[in-house]
């Protein structure tokens, strides 16, 4: 198994897997949909990055979705004693 989070793709390597053009790549990142690293004159998008086109969502919002359903049982249950107690 590769571990994502060591490789990043250039804006030109983007485009091609996205199938978007170069120009496209650069607008996404301007918008902050696309997350890229400025390392001198060149940016560099982490593969973690494009998860979104595979989920639908960012990376960092897919996680906390995550985390958030693995802690919905006993957010509920912490909910149900404290309306108890109300």
């Amino acid at each position: 198994m590769t571990d994502t989070t060591l490789i990043a793709y250039t804006p030109e390597q983007t485009a091609k897997i996205l199938q978007l053009s170069k120009n496209t790549v650069y607008e996404l990142i301007a918008k902050g949909e696309i997350i890229a690293k400025r390392i001198g004159k060149v940016y560099r998008i982490p593969a973690k990055s494009l998860s979104f086109v595979s989920t639908g969502l960012d990376s960092d919002l897919l996680e906390a979705d995550q985390a958030d359903r693995k802690n919905l049982s006993l957010i509920q249950k912490e909910l149900s004693t404290f309306r108890a107690k109300s």
